[in-house]
């Protein structure tokens, strides 16, 4: 019996496989400018080695805090948009790996989420010690460092997570018809180069892997051509895959 069933156009109720590429695309676009902006601006100018120094720069410069974990917010939303959008985009191939893929980036989203709500204790920790002052200065400088560290201890174990849902997406992706299979080995590299980077971080903390850096751009890659091609598809073909 052929894998392939007659050319279609496939639809999810009204989004299409061009709206579903289209909307992935633009998730992943805004997720490549917030993140990096709280992470490589933001966060830089107020976090400092100094504990004390750190709590002042957040002090002085809360509104710009805040800014940054609003960015953090965004890509949160950004992620279960793409969650959804590249499940359509993917389910004509195997409807339920492409479920399940789905299913790991949302439990990603979970923990980034309990992650960022450390920054979010930061913002109340100083408001509550400006009416009460129920902390020295010591322990407000400490439980800072403390609420910082942890959230990114925490977003770091996500990315385990999020290592897999790559590797899974970049699968689904090689076997689909209609997407050049060399989006589907880009993403497979990247997630496992969130993978061995992110355990590196909890096993062998002493092994520089930051050259792994570069296996990330995969799914920017794959971003421009969900953008520029993706967002153009009009005929695709159905797999055996979801004949079941």
């Amino acid at each position: 019996m052929s894998s392939i069933k007659s050319t279609t156009q496939i639809k999810e109720k009204n989004i299409t496989i061009a709206n579903a590429a289209l909307i992935s695309g633009i998730g992943v676009l805004i997720m490549a400018l917030t993140v990096p902006f709280a992470e490589f601006y933001i966060f830089p100018k107020l976090i400092a080695e100094n504990p004390a120094l750190t709590a002042k720069n957040i002090m002085d410069n809360r509104l710009l805090f805040t800014t940054g974990i609003f960015l953090h917010f965004i890509t949160l939303i950004c992620d279960i948009v793409v969650a959804w959008s590249l499940y359509v985009f993917l389910k004509p191939v195997f409807k339920h790996l492409s479920l399940l893929t789905a299913w790991f980036r949302l439990i990603y989203t979970a923990i980034y989420l309990v992650a960022l709500v450390n920054l979010i204790k930061v913002i109340n920790l100083l408001n509550i010690n400006e009416k009460s002052n129920i902390l020295d200065q010591t322990q407000l400088y400490d439980s800072i460092t403390f609420y910082i560290n942890s959230f990114h201890i925490e977003w770091s174990f996500g990315l385990i997570i999020f290592g897999i849902y790559l590797s899974l997406l970049g699968y689904l992706v090689f076997i689909a018809e209609y997407v050049p299979k060399i989006f589907g080995i880009l993403l497979i590299i990247a997630g496992f180069g969130y993978l061995i980077n992110t355990l590196g971080l909890f096993l062998f903390p002493n092994i520089n892997t930051e050259f792994l850096f570069i296996t990330f751009f995969g799914e920017l890659i794959f971003m421009i051509w969900l953008l520029i091609k993706g967002s153009k598809i009009k005929n695709i073909k159905k797999t055996e895959h979801n004949k079941v």
